[in-house]
């Protein structure tokens, strides 16, 4: 499972795109950082997590799976938490063995979006080879209209397993969906060498301009340590992500949850999530991360400054 991890983490790096415009912040030399938490929504343990590192830890930003079983907890909270930074993790994979999940629109609607068994395809390299893209728009739309019909207050958009980057044509789906609902994408503005696909290059070139037209921000930084290791281990290296820092916005992805029965029956993933929760409540941590001149910030407070920024120009 790490190195299928690994590769839909390279996948999520493929939402970027190159652009001549200036970074969304308001200054070139200052450093912000969403501390974003993946997977809400998708048990009751993930969501205990995320909630308690949201309230009690430095957790600053949320996306939740809306066709998990759990979604309904986790819309109740942020129904009732409306100050909080919200966004949906469109999600066209099921990727656990036996805890899975189908698509909201109904599988009438979206057959190409599911397995033989009826669940969302387990993996990206499925999804890439079978969704159709108008399908997928079609489940982009219901995932998104139920976390607002269930009163989620949304600030963004972004994307499980890098599922929506791993075909140009399911990149502007995506770009797309948000601009109709008027929400920010995650979205980046620069694209590594890793990633070669010249047809995501160039059509990642386009989009990124069709969301500064649309006044919606884009980030220029991301890091995720989708990595098993000690508590001290993990607290060295998100502490290091961050006090290195390059000027801009960045997103730090973590997923959170407790190391529990529930969660040990779903994925071998519980103990690295059980550390990320517990690395970004610890109030060692919290101080350190203070010191490094780093500003936290949400999903909320970006567009605001993209806003800002626009104004002043």
């Amino acid at each position: 499972m790490t190195a299928f991890v690994r590769l839909a983490v390279l996948a999520s790096v493929a939402l970027v795109a190159a652009s001549a415009a200036g970074a969304d912040a308001p200054s070139n030399d200052k450093r912000y950082v969403i501390i974003h938490a993946d997977d809400a929504g998708m048990s009751h343990s993930v969501n205990r997590a995320t909630i308690d590192a949201m309230e009690r830890g430095i957790v600053s930003s949320a996306s939740i799976m809306v066709p998990c079983p759990w979604f309904k907890e986790f819309a109740r909270y942020a129904k009732a938490h409306p100050e909080k930074d919200y966004g949906v993790h469109l999600t066209l994979n099921s990727e656990w063995d036996v805890y899975r999940w189908g698509p909201v629109a109904g599988r009438e609607q979206v057959p190409s979006l599911v397995d033989d068994e009826g669940y969302l395809w387990d993996n990206v390299a499925e999804v890439a080879a079978h969704a159709d893209a108008q399908q997928v728009a079609v489940e982009l739309r219901a995932q998104v209209q139920r976390a607002l019909d269930f009163g989620v207050p949304l600030t963004h958009l972004d994307t499980h397993m890098g599922a929506l980057v791993s075909r140009p044509d399911l990149i502007e789906v995506y770009v797309k969906t948000g601009i109709e609902f008027n929400l920010p994408v995650f979205f980046l503005r620069n694209i590594p060498e890793e990633v070669p696909n010249e047809a995501t290059r160039a059509r990642g070139l386009q989009l990124v301009k069709a969301l500064d037209d649309h006044k919606l921000p884009v980030l220029d930084h991301m890091t995720q340590i989708y990595d098993h290791g000690s508590f001290e281990e993990k607290k060295a290296a998100y502490l290091k992500a961050i006090a290195e820092s390059k000027p801009g916005v960045q997103c730090l992805i973590i997923h959170c949850g407790y190391d529990d029965a529930e969660l040990q029956g779903i994925t071998s993933s519980s103990k690295l999530r059980d550390t990320d929760r517990r690395v970004f409540m610890d109030p060692q941590f919290i101080e350190a991360v203070r010191k490094t001149g780093v500003e936290i910030v949400t999903w909320k407070q970006v567009r605001q400054m993209n806003d800002k920024r626009l104004a002043e120009q």
